[in-house]
């Protein structure tokens, strides 16, 4: 067994059910790297970051995500194939079994906490059975200080055995790996799994259920950044369509990557302490700051590296979904402590696998309310467990996997909160232009920079409407010029060179849109409806 600095704290887990003595609490991240080193589970690249394998899964697997049906969520969560109930009993008789397994294993505990903003804090505690797991959770969550520590009482836990399989019969799950939210029990379960993603996303799952019934408060799956002259901008999108990527820009102090509130005193608070963005075809020259932050305390996820250590970032071998997670100090240009006020633009992030959308357009209020609840997008491959290549998906609020409640109550949330601080809302198309996948190619990022750089100085906006054109299928306002995009970019179906080919495709994402929203029909106001595309293929 490795040891554990001199200056490492003990801490006893009884209460859990788990005696034994081989408990590493708070170690540092160096110690955390030296120890998964020292038991053969990672290698360090030749940037001093740690690579590791999650195994089996290197992705989240969404039909395995449970919420247990309890008094506390049965009449508010939105049941269904995104949000499956879990019995209590079947509940805490697999907990005992994890318990049981953890009994006998060396493990790695940390206590951190969620959200920025102080009125939001969440104390969490992590167990975990792999100590690249517990750097995961340090460099993720907020790090409390010494004194914090000193009176630290979780609110919250994370019991995090990926080498424990359930056996689906008895247990109760779909197969042998599981995610299990337990609201009564303040209990998040993962079991079966080394993707490090579903530890932090069953805390974030959780405080979009807490933080909208509890704090009146809108929990975002998004990215957010702030100006110099204080305003913030907020980046919806899932994985793959460029948070990260977008809101880390050297002109404006990084807010947080990934999962963020918008209070009601129009403040944007970060829920993290650190940032996960995808590494596939990362180089230094695209996206300085993120390949910057790869280096000692960063932790690599399923990248290839030669005998010296060099990751090639553009081999997906084992999967395309490589990532790396690093403490958001990691970014030089932060706004600390993680929290803006002022939003001034939000941007909808969406990876058009069929090259049809405007790679920038402007969207009215009701047009807003209908992409946001809409949340259309491509699932990239490798991104959850079966997806081996891009396929068009609606997720609702750009986050539906991690939503508990109806996607109407955040809709409801988030056009309130649009129409009290007059914000410009930006539909963004980072996938592909010049035609579909496999046939056109991803849109420059340096054009979708360009883009937004002047949405968010004003350019944009200082064009009125005849500057503008109304896209024929889609109906959203699509600028004619943007400094820094060639006139030709801002037109998708210029890029096609084949009109017929264009609206044939055009037309079919509009069907889909349309069978999509169905289900939100009877939320949604007429004037919402109406944001959606008016024109129907024939």
């Amino acid at each position: 067994m490795s040891t554990p600095n001199s200056t490492t704290k003990s801490i006893s887990l009884d209460s859990y059910g788990i005696s034994h003595n081989r408990i590493h609490y708070q170690l540092s991240s160096d110690d955390l790297h030296r120890i998964t080193i020292e038991k053969d589970m990672g290698k360090e690249a030749s940037s001093g970051a740690l690579a590791v394998n999650t195994g089996e899964f290197t992705g989240r697997s969404p039909m395995d995500r449970f919420i247990v049906e309890d008094d506390i969520t049965k009449d508010k969560v939105w049941w269904g194939n995104i949000n499956i109930p879990f019995e209590p009993q079947k509940f805490d008789k697999l907990y005992d079994k994890v318990i049981a397994y953890l009994n006998e294993k060396e493990l790695f505990v940390r206590d951190c906490y969620a959200c920025a903003d102080p009125a939001y804090k969440l104390n969490i505690r992590v167990i975990n059975e792999y100590p690249w797991s517990n750097m995961f959770a340090h460099n993720m969550f907020l790090r409390p200080t010494d004194q914090e520590l000193a009176g630290f009482d979780p609110e919250w836990t994370v019991v995090n055995a990926p080498g424990f399989m359930a056996d689906a019969k008895i247990d109760g799950t779909r197969q042998h790996n599981f995610a299990i939210l337990n609201f009564s029990r303040k209990i998040a379960l993962v079991g079966g799994t080394g993707y490090t993603g579903e530890i932090k996303k069953g805390i974030f799952s959780a405080l979009n259920f807490i933080l909208p019934v509890d704090k009146n408060t809108l929990p975002m799956h998004c990215s957010a950044n702030i100006g110099e002259g204080g305003d913030t901008a907020i980046f919806f999108g899932l994985s793959g369509t460029g948070k990260t990527t977008l809101s880390t820009d050297p002109n404006r102090k990084l807010i947080g990557d990934d999962e963020h509130g918008w209070t009601a005193d129009n403040s944007v608070f970060n829920f993290e302490g650190g940032c996960y963005a995808k590494v596939i075809d990362l180089s230094k020259e695209k996206e300085p700051e993120i390949y910057g932050a790869i280096k000692k305390g960063a932790i690599l996820e399923n990248v290839i590296m030669d005998g010296r250590g060099v990751v090639d970032f553009a081999d997906t071998s084992i999967t395309q979904n490589t990532r790396v997670s690093y403490p958001i100090y990691h970014i030089d240009n932060i706004q600390q402590p993680s929290i803006g006020k002022n939003v001034k633009n939000i941007f909808f992030l969406t990876a058009d696998a069929f090259g049809v959308l405007p790679p920038i357009s402007k969207l009215t209020p009701a047009q807003a309310a209908y992409h946001f609840i809409s949340g259309y997008t491509a699932k990239v491959a490798g991104t959850e467990a079966g997806v081996v290549e891009p396929q068009p998906s609606f997720s609702a609020c750009f986050g539906a996997p991690f939503m508990p409640l109806h996607p109407a109550a955040y809709a409801e949330m988030l056009s309130k909160k649009m129409l009290e601080s007059g914000v410009d809302v930006w539909l963004i198309n980072t996938g592909w232009t010049g035609g579909s996948y496999g046939v056109g190619k991803r849109m420059e990022l340096k054009y979708t920079r360009a883009m937004i750089s002047a949405a968010l100085s004003g350019e944009l906006g200082l064009y009125s409407y005849d500057n503008y054109h109304i896209h024929s299928v889609f109906g959203v306002a699509q600028p004619r010029e943007c400094p820094g995009v060639p006139t030709s970019v801002l037109s998708p179906r210029a890029t096609w060179n084949d009109d017929e080919a264009y609206y044939t495709t055009a037309f079919k994402l509009t069907n889909a849109f349309r069978e999509n929203f169905k289900k939100f029909e009877v939320y949604a106001s007429e004037e919402i409806r109406r944001g959606g595309p008016q024109r129907y293929a024939f």
